[in-house]
């Protein structure tokens, strides 16, 4: 089992940047690829970026690939989203899984855990 709580969101200007965390309990948390999506109102989840249980291999959204950056720290059991050069459109809640199967897939549907979100604004 394990249990997932994003943290990081807020409001935030055009051009600017955030780093959202992931931090996991369980232990067996740096065995789990872990994935990156967001979900704006009135649109489906959208992937945004994945790593592997390693960090060896990341997988992105071609549009966010050159402004957003994932890593993670297995000892601190914790993922990272760094977003720069924000716009508005990147307003969303942002959601982070683990798959157990730790392939960066950008299936949703993989992902066994879910955190609840956190949210980011980007205003103009």
């Amino acid at each position: 089992q394990v249990q997932l709580v994003e943290t990081g969101g807020g409001l935030v200007q055009a051009g600017g940047s955030l780093r959202l965390s992931c931090a996991a309990s369980g232990r067996t948390f740096s065995s789990y690829a872990v994935g990156w999506f967001r979900q704006a109102p009135g649109k489906e989840r959208e992937f945004v970026a994945a790593i592997s249980w390693s960090g060896g291999r990341t997988n992105y959204a071609d549009s966010l690939k050159g402004r957003f950056t994932i890593s993670r720290d297995n000892a601190k059991n914790t993922v990272y989203l760094q977003m720069s050069s924000l716009k508005p459109e990147d307003t969303a809640v942002y959601y982070c899984g683990a798959d157990p199967g730790d392939i960066t897939t950008s299936l949703h549907a993989r992902y066994n855990y879910w955190g609840q979100g956190t949210q980011v604004t980007v205003s103009s």
